[in-house]
This record gives structure tokens, C-alpha cells and sequence, in this order.
């Protein structure tokens, strides 16, 4: 349980008894490929904290297509944030594309423990505030950037993306198609 503290940690600094409080409202899971955590139109009640492997966010439109919103590697906290805040249906799926393993926590109980523990309550800020920073930061590139420049920051987030998440979910989370990011990819070879 040390990489979970030390994860936490990076947050804000908890002590021991609320790391404990905070376990005993969160359980570890070993999840297979494809497994998807939250689906779309589903009340979620479960913020997420990914231990190992990677973790897609996509929207899916009524002709079925699907769009990739975020993705999450090791040591990221995930969840359907607008839907439980609001206690409504979640706009999105979460989905595996690796064999993960992570912590499922219990939002309520969460908020529960804020209301009373000063510790939990600025840890959860804190991921907020994070949320909202790599929110704002995926809104500028998509608004500002070129498709290539996009890839280019999306490889500086994660350097091995081309050997971790399939083409075509790299595509459509740059908002192109798999045939642009093939030529993106070939002409920054040449380069």
C-alpha cells in the first residue's frame, strides 16, 4: 500500500489514520482488458485511482461513434466527475485498454469523510484543482493547436503512446482520422 500513499501524497500530505480511513472506503481491483468501469447513461457512484495500466474516457453518439476524450496511465485518479457531483447519468464510458489494477473508491463516502477530516477534504481539492488544469490544458490544445502539434504534446505526456493505445484511438482523441495520424507520424519519422 505504500505506492498508494505515495501517490496520494504527491496531492497533499495525509497522515496514516486518514490513508486508513481512506482505504477502508476503496477496494483493489485487477481488471481485464475491455472492462469498462463506467458506461454511458449509468449513475456512476465510484471515483477511480489507476494503479497500472492505461484507462480510455470516450463519448459515444447515437450512430454509435465513438470519441476519445482522455486518457489515463499509472498513478491517475479518474471518475465521471459532472455526474456524481450531480448524481445524474454519466455522459461517458471508462474502459481499459490494458489488464489494470485499481483502486475503486466510494464518492460518497469520500465526501463523507471531507465533511469531517480537513486532510481528506484538501486532498480532494487537490485532485479537483488537477482535473481542472489538465481539463483547461486539453481545451487550449484542441482550440489552439494543429493536429501535429497535438500529437506532439500528446507524445510528451506520454512518450510511448504509439506502443500502448491503439492508432485508432490515438486518431480520434486528436479529433483526425487514422490516415492523418499515419501521415503526421511518417513526416515527424523524417524530421
Amino acid at each position: 500500500m505504500q505506492l498508494e500513499e505515495e501517490i496520494l501524497n504527491t496531492f497533499s500530505s495525509i497522515s496514516n489514520e486518514t490513508f486508513e480511513e481512506l482505504l477502508k472506503v476503496s477496494e483493489l481491483k485487477t481488471l481485464k482488458q475491455g472492462t469498462q468501469l463506467v458506461k454511458i447513461n449509468e449513475v456512476p457512484n465510484k471515483v477511480y485511482l489507476l494503479l497500472s495500466g492505461v484507462v480510455r474516457c470516450y463519448i459515444c453518439t447515437e450512430s454509435g461513434k465513438e470519441f476519445n476524450k482522455s486518457f489515463y496511465l499509472s498513478n491517475s485518479f479518474f471518475g465521471s466527475l459532472t455526474a456524481l457531483m450531480k448524481n445524474q447519468p454519466s455522459q461517458f464510458v471508462f474502459e481499459t485498454l490494458t489488464d489494470c489494477e485499481i483502486h475503486e473508491v466510494d464518492f460518497k463516502k469520500v465526501m463523507e469523510l471531507a465533511e469531517t477530516n480537513l486532510s481528506v477534504s484538501k486532498l480532494y481539492n487537490k485532485i479537483l484543482q488537477s482535473f481542472y488544469v489538465l481539463y483547461e490544458k486539453r481545451l487550449v490544445d484542441l482550440i489552439s493547436l494543429e493536429a501535429k502539434d497535438r500529437y506532439v504534446e500528446l507524445k510528451k505526456q506520454i512518450p510511448d503512446v504509439d506502443k500502448i493505445i491503439p492508432q485508432y484511438h490515438i486518431a480520434s482523441y486528436l479529433g483526425i482520422t487514422p490516415v492523418q495520424l499515419s501521415r503526421i507520424r511518417k513526416k515527424s519519422e523524417i524530421n
